[in-house]
This record gives structure tokens, sequence and C-alpha cells, in this order.
């Protein structure tokens, strides 16, 4: 048993680790921190021919000095949260002056400094450098630290993928940083900017650069206090026909209906736009009326709609339902933390009972979901085959919710592959069902049963079900779950006996 999973801990670090624990679910980040989670430590190290990987360790001296050697041969290098400061720069440039082979680095949550961005920024301007991203969230930048970065996205064409979130770089450093996007040597495709203080003044500029820089596909400004009449400024920027951009993050901008028409007619007349993130921004429900009327267009190619806390209420629910039964190009939604109610699910599943509907994921933590709505999510279950992803969990769905979408889940129809029940106030009664599924599915790949009292008996049951010679199951995700040693013991000779599953606790 583990009280609090490593990624917990992690995200308590940086602010853009506490907006993905409310955004995806307690369990559900980016590629970085889930590599993390499947370690079930703390300390994580990859290495191979070309790549290094190495997460959570504390690089002192002596460990510096036995890696420095090695560094010129590898393609990627990764040292996130290695306790990396100013005076680890100095090495980093000789390697990025040096090598040709090196294409990313990523450096995130160090103290590296703007002194120690700036030995960077020598090193990746000298000619011999082909670096192609560069990660540098959290990693105490101020807007020092954007003259240098202004020159190596002016001179470094190479340079691709940007990423500085949860760094102060202010209104008068992201404007700095945008003369260097603008210039026409820069050829960045991804910008990553949440968290890094950023104002209304900044629109006008990234604006511009929406207008001019073709090359850009990916923008995130999510976490900064920009507002509707900002927000309003770079639709202007995104209507450009020179503009490309496929994805779109203003996640807790703070958004209102006020902006909805202006991301609306963005949505019925920008193909290219594939993911549009705006959680947490209080919409309401008639501000997801104006988004779905334009994602209804046969000109929007929405792929991802992500709309978690927009104080979204069972109404919205019917445009939403609208929405999944005809959008055929959308693929993923995250409704977390709206209150959706029965009333609202019900609504959805309408929806995703359509032949049309090829929604393949569905983010529904924290919703106010009960029992009552869970036998109209099993006839989605049985009923539609598109879905993979469902994540249903902090609702209180109890053990004859999860035995009524059981019944679901066994139908021929269903190909989930990926069920999220944690915190669902669920016990050992429900694991028979749960076991009988893991056995008998071999499309299921991933369960997550956390912060439910399982107790011994209802883990023991799920173990019995891995063993079946039929389960493919990959994650048995048991955070927050209380056992005896033997039942630990279980898991750990589980794991050795079934090669490519992990119990992740």
């Amino acid at each position: 048993m583990q009280i609090l999973p490593p990624l917990f801990q992690l995200g308590a670090r940086s602010r853009r680790g506490r907006s993905l624990w409310r955004a995806r679910g307690c369990l559900a980040y980016s590629p970085a921190v889930a590599s993390l989670l499947l370690s079930r430590a703390g300390r994580s190290v990859v290495a191979s021919k070309m790549d290094l990987d190495i997460q959570c360790e504390e690089l002192n001296e002596s460990r510096w000095k036995e890696l420095l050697p090695s560094l010129n041969q590898y393609k990627t290098i990764r040292f996130d949260d290695c306790s990396l400061q100013n005076s680890h720069c100095q090495d980093l440039a000789a390697v990025l002056s040096s090598s040709q082979a090196l294409t990313e680095l990523k450096l995130n949550n160090n103290e590296l400094g703007d002194a120690g961005l700036e030995k960077l920024c020598k090193g990746l301007l000298d000619p011999s450098c082909k670096l192609q991203k560069l990660w540098l969230q959290n990693c105490n930048l101020t807007k020092a630290s954007c003259g240098n970065l202004r020159s190596v996205l002016s001179a470094k064409s190479s340079l691709i993928d940007l990423r500085l979130g949860d760094n102060r770089l202010g209104t008068s450093g992201v404007k700095i940083l945008c003369q260097g996007l603008l210039d026409p040597n820069c050829q960045l495709q991804k910008l990553q900017l949440e968290y890094c203080e950023l104002a209304p003044a900044n629109a006008e500029a990234l604006s511009s650069a929406l207008r001019t820089k073709t090359s850009l596909t990916e923008l995130n400004l999510s976490n900064n206090k920009l507002g509707d009449a900002a927000v309003k400024q770079l639709c202007q920027g995104l209507l450009d026909a020179n503009c490309k951009l496929e994805s779109l993050q203003l996640e807790n901008c703070r958004i209102t209906v006020a902006s909805c028409g202006d991301l609306g007619t963005i949505l019925s007349t920008k193909p290219s736009l594939k993911e549009l993130c705006i959680g947490e921004n209080k919409i309401g429900d008639a501000g997801v009326a104006l988004l779905c009327q334009s994602v209804l267009d046969p000109n929007c190619k929405i792929e991802k709609l992500w709309l978690w806390e927009c104080d979204l209420s069972a109404a919205g629910c019917k445009d939403l339902a609208n929405v999944i039964s005809t959008k055929e190009s959308l693929r993923e939604m995250s409704l977390i933390g709206n209150d959706l109610k029965d009333e609202g699910m019900e609504h959805l599943c309408q929806g995703l009972k359509d032949p049309k509907a090829a929604l393949q994921s569905l983010w529904l933590r924290e919703c106010g979901l009960t029992t009552a709505c869970c036998k109209s999510v099993a006839s989605v279950l049985s009923k539609n085959g598109a879905l993979k992803e469902l994540h249903i969990g902090g609702n209180n769905l109890q053990d004859e919710g999860v035995s009524q979408l059981c019944d679901g889940l066994m139908d021929p129809n269903c190909t989930l592959q990926s069920l999220w029940l944690g915190n669902s106030e669920l016990t050992p009664a429900c694991c028979d069902k749960l076991a009988t599924v893991i056995a008998a599915k071999q499309c299921l790949k991933e369960v997550d049963v956390s912060n439910n009292s399982l107790e011994d008996e209802g883990v023991r049951k799920l173990c019995e079900a891995v063993r079946s010679p039929n389960c493919h199951l990959q994650h048995l995700i048991l955070y927050d779950i209380y056992w005896n040693s033997e039942i630990e013991d279980e898991l750990k000779a589980l794991e050795e006996s079934k090669p490519g599953f992990k119990a992740i606790y």
C-alpha cells in the first residue's frame, strides 16, 4: 500500500502539476509524468543507445561526472527534477555546441535560473547545434532570459518545440520572446507558455505571430490572466489564411461566454484546428451552446474538446449529445468537474448510442453521477464499439452501479480498453463482476480502482482474474487501498508470472 502516488508529490511542485491534477483526474498526466507513475517510484532512469532519460534523481557531483563523458552520444537527453543548477549549464552548453546528434533536451523542474539559461543559449547558438526540442518548464526563469531566447528563436531554424511553462516571464518578457518568434528564420511549431504570467497586453504580438508564422501548429497559453478581450485579438490572428494552428489551449484564462462566439467562428472556419482546450473557464451552458453550434459546421474538423470545470449542467449536455452523435471527427472529450448529474449523463448516452458516434475517449470524473445513470452507460458500452477509454471515477456509482457497467462491458460489441473507477464508493461486493470482465475481455488493457474500500478480499479476486490466460490487462491501478503484506507479495508474484502486466500502487 502507498498513501500518495509519486505523481501527486510531483504535481505539488509546480502550478502546472496542480492544474493537471484537477484537469485530468488524479492519475492521468502528460507522458513525462506518466513514466513516473508506471515506475512506482520517485526515481526513473532509462538509458538506451540513443536516449538518456533520468527523472527525479539528484545528480550529485560524482554522478554528474560519471554521466558527462557519454552525453555527446545521445539523440535525446532528459534530466527532469534532477536538482540541476546554473553550474551544470556550462557542461550542457558544451554538449550542445559539440554534439550534432542531440535533437531533444528536456530540463523541466530544475533551478537553472537566468544565469544558467544564458549559458545554455551560448551552446544553442553554436552552428553545430541541431536541437529541435527544448523543454524548460519550471526552471526559475524570468523576463531576463527572454532576450537570449529571442536570439535562439531568430537564429536556430532547427528548433521546432519550445516549452517554457511555469516560469515568471511576465508581459514584457513574452513581448521580447515574440520578437524572436516573428523572425522569418524562426520555424517553431510548438510553443508552450502556460503559467508564464501573460496579460492582455501580450495578445497583439501573439496574434501577429499567428498571422505570419505558418509553421506554428500548437499554442498553449493556459493559466494566464488573458480575459475575453485578449481572446478576441487572438482569434483575429487565428482567422488569417496564413494561420495553420492545429491545437489551442486556453485553460483557466478568465474566458466567459463572451468569448465563445469568437471561438465558435474559429471552429467553423478553420478546418486545421483539431484540438481546443478551454477547461476551467466559466463559459456555462450558454457558452457551450455557441461552441456546439459551430462544431456542427461541416468545415469544423475538431478531434479533441476539453471542457472540464466550465460550469456546465444537464442543460449543456443536450447540445454536447447532439455533437457526439453527429461529429464523426470528434475523438476525445473531457467534462471533468461539471455538475452534470444523472440527467446530463442520460443526454450524453443518447448521443453515444447513435451509430455515427465516433468518440473514443470520455472523461467524466466528479460530475455528480450516481448508480441511477449506470444502466444507461452500460447500454452505451454494449452498443458503441468506438469508445476505448472511459473515466467515470469520482462519482457515487457504488457496487450496484459498477455491476451494471460490467454487464455492458461483457457485451461482445464492447471494445473498451481503459476503465477508470477510482473513488467510486466500491467494496469487495462488486469485485466478482469486475473480475469476470478482467478475465474475459481481452481488449481491456487498463483498470483503475484506486481509493475504494476493496480490502484484501476484493484485491485478491482481481488478482485471480489477471491470472486467467485470456486476460491481457497491462495496468491495474490500486492507489490508496489498504491490504496486508500477503496481498503485496501476491501482486509482486503476479507481475513476475505475467510479462507485460504491472500493478501500480
